[in-house]
């Protein structure tokens, strides 16, 4: 059995520096996927966009621009508030989405509660399927 940390927010999609769309999300982090989170984005469609990624890099994005390629996350303020921007890219296009900095940071801090860094490995259950293995 595993535990599911989940978060309903509402994040903007910049489509121009005087442009964004509201864009329901839900940000999962699961302990059998310790590495992870996930997020759904519930855009007009019955099946939502979902992306996955390190929760390393949104825990260092929150604080310092980090990440490279498909997913970059750095933390600046937009009318005065503090937001996660959130940049990513794939063959079938980029999209750059505006998250609230508070809703992210208590929803991490929540995580890192249930599975605190550098125990994520014990999330896995390896040692426990190499004994069995070897027991073999």
């Amino acid at each position: 059995m595993y535990t599911v940390v989940e978060r309903e927010l509402e994040l903007r999609l910049v489509l121009s520096p005087e442009r964004a769309v509201a864009v329901p999300a839900r940000l999962s982090y699961r302990t059998d996927d310790p590495y992870a989170v996930h997020i759904a984005f519930h855009i007009d469609s019955q099946c939502p966009v979902g992306w996955t990624f390190a929760r390393e890099l949104l825990v260092e994005g929150v604080f310092r621009p980090c990440g490279e390629g498909d997913v970059r996350v750095w933390p600046t303020k937009t009318e005065g508030r503090g937001v996660v921007l959130m940049a990513l890219s794939s063959p079938d296009g980029e999209a750059l989405l505006e998250a609230p900095a508070a809703p992210v940071s208590a929803w991490l801090e929540r995580t890192l509660r249930v599975v605190p860094p550098g125990t994520e490995g014990e999330q896995l259950g390896l040692d426990d399927g190499l004994d069995r293995l070897l027991a073999q």
